[in-house]
């Protein structure tokens, strides 16, 4: 599997990351261990964890997809593998965990606290990746860079980055490392994908800019573009389907990405791949590998077989006509005033 680097950094990454997030929830221990054997074996070198996962958030289960990927790094060499996790900050509603008592925000204190027990989940000294998983606008962002810099001075992580953050916030800090001689965020993490485009209208350039990776979370938005939720379809089991009987805040989550035009925009690139000749998953994560600014992508899966297609992606080799059949659609359906 070909490699691309981080930002500024010295990480040269797969780049198909693994992401962890039902792990220790919709995929059980076995399952999960098997999971990260296969994507290894693929050539899958980059993991992302956090300390609210799994999802659905409860607290008995916070942490322990960090637990479950720290038993498997047991017997890999360490360095052969780039582990990148999150500190959560004020939360982000929906996935917002009781991780640790007075988890209030990116204080000193917080983050600290939060990558000394991920370090310890993990079973590891250091983790390649350190990142803010939702801003926080009210600890100054001065504090929240000196604090993540501290960390990268003591060796206990090697880069920073940042997750579900804004054009204005990202640039922020950047600004601010530059002015106070801090580490910088080398990435962002963000959703983004054929049925989220929004990435683009602003951060897209700020990246381009300043040399940060994008490292796109939900490339298949959330399980829609596979086809799963079409004509009336709730399976048992999936995503949205356990999300709209959770509380009311899932069920809106649940509303926000499956919706008539989703599923509009869905049904006619379902077509396309099929013209293709290839499935609606690697179409969907193939096209985001073709962007300049993607680092990574993160991939999921609960099930061994559900990751042939999605690392399929890194194989493929989108015609000109399919790249621009994939805009026209999404942008005559989602955006039609772009």
């Amino acid at each position: 599997m070909k490699r691309r680097s981080l930002g500024r950094s010295a990480l040269s990454v797969s780049e198909i990351c693994l992401g962890t997030m039902t792990f220790g929830s919709m995929a059980n221990e076995r399952e999960s261990l098997a999971i990260l054997d296969h994507a290894y074996a693929a050539g899958v070198n980059f993991l992302d964890v956090a300390e609210v996962y799994p999802v659905p958030p409860e607290a008995k289960w916070a942490g322990r997809s960090e637990e479950i990927v720290g038993k498997w790094l047991a017997d890999k060499p360490r360095a052969a593998v780039f582990l990148a996790t999150k500190v959560a900050g004020p939360g982000g509603g929906w996935f917002q965990a009781p991780v640790r008592e007075g988890n209030t925000g990116l204080d000193r204190h917080s983050i600290e606290r939060a990558c000394e027990a991920s370090l310890r989940r993990l079973g590891t000294d250091y983790v390649d990746l350190y990142q803010t998983h939702w801003p926080d606008r009210v600890v100054p962002v001065d504090e929240q860079m000196e604090a993540l810099d501290r960390l990268v001075e003591a060796g206990k992580v090697r880069y920073l980055g940042c997750s579900n953050e804004t054009a204005y916030g990202l640039a922020r800090s950047l600004w601010v490392s530059d002015i106070r001689g801090f580490a910088r965020h080398q990435t962002i993490q963000n959703n983004w994908s054929l049925l989220n485009r929004r990435f683009e209208d602003e951060l897209a350039e700020v990246c381009r800019e300043e040399k940060v990776s994008l490292i796109p979370y939900s490339p298949l938005g959330a399980g829609v573009l596979s086809g799963k939720y079409q004509n009336g379809a709730w399976p048992v089991g999936a995503r949205f389907s356990l999300y709209r009987e959770y509380n009311p805040r899932g069920k809106a989550m649940s509303e926000r990405f499956v919706n008539p035009r989703s599923l509009e925009t869905t049904g006619r690139l379902l077509d396309l791949a099929r013209e293709a000749g290839i499935s609606p998953v690697t179409l969907a994560i193939g096209w985001t590998l073709t962007k300049s600014f993607v680092g990574s992508t993160i991939i999921g899966a609960t099930r061994v077989d559900q990751l042939r297609d999605s690392l399929a992606a890194a194989e493929v080799k989108l015609s000109g006509d399919v790249l621009r059949a994939c805009e026209t659609i999404t942008r005559e359906i989602l955006y039609p005033l772009g």
